[in-house]
């Protein structure tokens, strides 16, 4: 596929993303004009021709999840009238992806529900980020790339070279990832057994590792309000461990997120851009994962595999 047909698109929830997606790859981004009619209905005018181009659209359907995930479908259904020869949805944070199973009777698979919308739209590919569980690449019938961000977190701790290190999983939940951010940090493993009281509050119950004495970094795939992120903070204090440190692909920073963390003993909370915000604590840390989606998109427009960049 000839590389001069690669063009990247991006809707409003992250322009700054997607405009470091395009220095990287050195080109300039497509020309889209993204608008509401006064009854806040979304407006799109793909302004340039895009008749047999491979397309990429930069859009996390982050908060307002609703109006992020209606513009991506919108954007793609232009480009799909365009005659864009292939479309690829560029998402490097997926809303709803905490609604990926039945939890309770009576309630929806709404990750389902949205993968399906995303396909249906016309979309023929998929490149996200740190999926808060990896069966929803099951849920599309279309090729998805889910890449993770870990070498990029990891890059950042190595570089600071802690001592006496150990990484925390948050919840049994997020072994598998914590295990595999300690492996590479070259460092032991321990979990919180925690049981949760509502959707954004948990109670710890137990620490399974020794942690005493220790430098600790605890690993999840996103920071929501930060309620337990806080929890087990304060358990791990009580343990006895020295600096404390969070890292996450996603922060979402929703209701009280930033005061709380500001008072508690968290010494670093370390994300990625995945997500626009206007962080509003000295404690966080914002690292880019432009090169990475470069990356892996110019990998996908050359045909090239994007394997090497699961890891």
């Amino acid at each position: 596929m000839a590389r001069n047909k690669l063009k990247i698109f991006s809707g409003t929830a992250n322009r700054g993303l997607s405009k470091e997606i395009c220095n990287f790859l050195k080109i300039v981004p497509g020309a889209i004009e993204v608008g509401r009619f006064p009854d806040k209905e979304i407006e799109i005018k793909i302004s340039e021709n895009v008749r047999g181009c491979d397309t990429f659209v930069v859009q996390p359907t982050s908060s307002p999840a609703n109006e992020n995930l209606m513009e991506l479908l919108v954007i793609i259904d232009a480009l799909k009238r365009a005659s864009a020869e292939r479309i690829t949805a560029v998402i490097p944070y997926y809303g709803y992806s905490r609604q990926d199973r039945k939890v309770e009777p009576r309630v929806p698979i709404t990750a389902k529900l949205v993968a399906n919308l995303i396909t249906v739209a016309g979309t023929d590919r998929v490149l996200t980020l740190d999926l808060h569980a990896g069966q929803i690449q099951g849920f599309f019938d279309i090729p998805v790339d889910h890449l993770f961000v870990r070498p990029v977190l990891v890059d950042y701790f190595k570089k600071k070279k802690l001592q006496n290190l150990i990484v925390v999983s948050p919840d049994a939940g997020g072994v598998e990832r914590a295990r595999s951010f300690a492996k590479r940090m070259e460092v032991g493993l321990a979990i919180i057994d925690k049981r949760r009281i509502s959707p954004d509050e948990a109670a710890v119950m137990h620490i399974i590792g020794d942690i005493k004495g220790k430098n600790i970094i605890i690993v999840d795939d996103m920071i929501d309000t930060a309620g337990t992120l806080v929890k087990a903070v304060e358990a791990i204090r009580k343990g006895g461990a020295k600096d404390i440190y969070a890292t996450a692909a996603h922060g979402i920073f929703a209701g009280e997120a930033y005061e709380k963390i500001d008072k508690s003993q968290v010494k670093e909370v370390v994300v990625t851009n995945s997500i626009c915000n206007n962080i509003q604590s000295e404690k966080i840390k914002v690292l880019s994962a432009g090169k990475l989606l470069a990356d892996a998109i110019l990998r996908i427009h050359e045909g090239r595999s994007v394997s090497k960049l699961f890891v």
